[in-house]
């Protein structure tokens, strides 16, 4: 089974806020980028023609790999509040 097939099978209960924040100035001045490429699910997308990031927070598996690995520090990372977040399903 493949990366992409498992994340299929992964429900998220959407909230309006976001439980991802960044710096975009240091996001800006990264040079690695590592949180675009160490994040299984493709949360963090960099844009270079506007030089910005998206944060498709509502692909997030919690793992936090991406708050580890960014050497800003420029993730604020948060578990989703209430009910909402990610609920795994065995597959």
């Amino acid at each position: 089974m493949s990366i992409d097939d498992k994340l299929f099978t992964v429900k998220y209960v959407n909230n309006i806020n976001s439980h991802l924040t960044n710096d975009t100035k240091e996001c800006k001045n990264c040079k690695e980028k590592c949180c675009t490429f160490i994040c299984p699910a493709n949360v963090w997308q960099w844009n270079n023609e506007t030089q910005t990031m998206t944060i498709n927070y509502e692909n997030c598996l919690e793992c936090g790999a991406c708050r580890i690995a960014c050497p800003k520090h420029s993730i604020d990372w948060k578990y989703p509040q209430g009910n909402s977040g990610v609920t795994f399903k065995k597959g």
